[in-house]
């Protein structure tokens, strides 16, 4: 995908960058999909080019034990504020964890930093990123 057809997408849609090789994220893609009713998101894998285009462009000091990353109206959001903000757009009852915004950012993020840095081990990893169904495709840059 070319940078101008990704501006137009991210101007139209929020962009969740995820870690397309860990099972967690993948689940946690799945999860999102099934919920965006409004058709909000779109998703890379960070290991994409389309997710490293847009690594570079957006977030350029992106670190490994980030496996989420949003990007929403052209701003950059990490960890677990990007976690809270993706929650913040599902319906029903998992709006309400986006609440969990009030609390301090440095204990959010080190549990986010906790969940991270044991994701392959907890949850697994694949040998290659997911490759999305046919009905999923057009929510996916790649």
């Amino acid at each position: 995908m070319n940078e101008e057809e990704n501006e137009g997408i991210i101007s139209q849609h929020s962009i969740i960058l995820f870690d397309g090789v860990c099972n967690l994220c993948n689940r946690s893609v799945d999860f999102i999909i099934r919920r965006d009713k409004k058709d909000y998101f779109r998703f890379a894998p960070l290991q994409s080019e389309t997710g490293k285009s847009l690594l570079e462009k957006y977030h350029p000091l992106f670190r490994e034990n980030e496996s989420v990353v949003l990007i929403e109206s052209g701003k950059v959001y990490r960890k677990s504020d990007a976690a809270c903000r993706v929650m913040k757009h599902l319906p029903g009852i998992w709006k309400m964890f986006s609440w969990s915004i009030i609390f301090p950012k440095p204990l959010r993020d080190s549990i986010y930093d906790y969940i991270a840095s044991h994701r392959y081990r907890w949850f697994g990893k694949r040998n290659t990123c997911r490759i999305p169904s046919p009905e999923e495709a057009d929510k996916f840059l790649d």
